[in-house]
């Protein structure tokens, strides 16, 4: 994991996402790629749409050309690797088609001040579509801490497993790891055999096991971080079903709602 992408955008949001990415970046000794959308605004059936929209989409250009010069101000002052460019378009395929050579992908869970762009939907569309893992970082977040303490959801299926991979760059880094099992009767792989893989990359976590007893497995998570003050949390699709709208439904929606923490999500 060397290669960071970062989503560019002036909105509410974009100062976690930066300093996440930043934070990433330099913990990994990588090189953050910063991608600057001008979003495309939504054609509507009215005959002025094509005005409207037009005039939209320059104040957009206008906002964003103010945002990436402050930007590239900031950056240059910061102790790591970055480029940044420009695209016009929406924003999910903009961030696909930059992604290829990307290692992992910053966004936000929400996009504050635009009914448009609901960041939430773009970081499931994202790992839908690129394959990629993403940083889920909350609006308010200060700071990413991959040398802290990290929480594994783990369900033992396909998307866990491949989170799991995903994170041993971070992991490593890691105070201390806990693989949380929280058994709704459906595992696939055992945090067991998950703890024993972690163990081959010098990686050593605690395994806990919970049992739902009329909880929902997203509070139970939730209460994990917070009881453990979590860094961050890896987790996969995480529920029963193994179909799309489980994947992004459930709990990992709900924890894109509700994590005080960053989530790094991959399938």
């Amino acid at each position: 994991m060397k290669n960071v992408l970062l989503l560019v955008h002036d909105d509410g949001g974009q100062e976690s996402r930066l300093q996440a990415a930043l934070d990433l970046t330099r913990a990994i000794e990588g090189h953050l790629i910063c991608l600057d959308v001008v979003a495309m605004p939504a054609l509507v059936g009215d005959p002025l749409a094509a005005n409207a929209s037009a005039m939209l989409l320059q104040d957009e250009r206008e906002r964003e050309d103010v945002n990436v010069a402050s930007l590239r101000d900031r950056l240059g002052r910061e102790d790591a690797s970055w480029d940044l460019s420009s695209v016009v378009g929406d924003l999910a395929p903009a961030i696909e088609d930059s992604a290829a050579l990307a290692d992992v992908i910053v966004v936000n869970r929400t996009l504050t001040g635009s009914s448009r762009h609901d960041l939430r939907e773009l970081a499931s569309e994202l790992i839908m579509r690129s394959g990629k893992p993403i940083l889920a970082v909350p609006e308010a977040s200060p700071c990413f801490r991959p040398s802290g303490r990290a929480i594994v959801a783990w369900d033992g299926s396909a998307a866990c497993t491949a989170a799991l991979r995903a994170a041993v760059p971070l992991l490593q880094l890691a105070e201390s790891v806990i693989l949380l099992e929280v058994d709704d009767g459906a595992l696939e792989t055992s945090a067991r055999d998950a703890a024993a893989y972690l163990s081959r990359h010098d990686i050593h976590p605690l395994i806990r096991f919970e049992k739902l007893l009329g909880r929902s497995v997203s509070d139970i998570l939730v209460s994990e971080i917070r009881d453990r003050r979590a860094d961050y949390m890896v987790m996969g699709g995480y529920g029963r079903g193994r179909l799309i709208e489980t994947l992004f439904g459930g709990v990992t929606r709900s924890l894109l709602r509700q994590s005080p923490v960053p989530l790094f999500l991959a399938r």
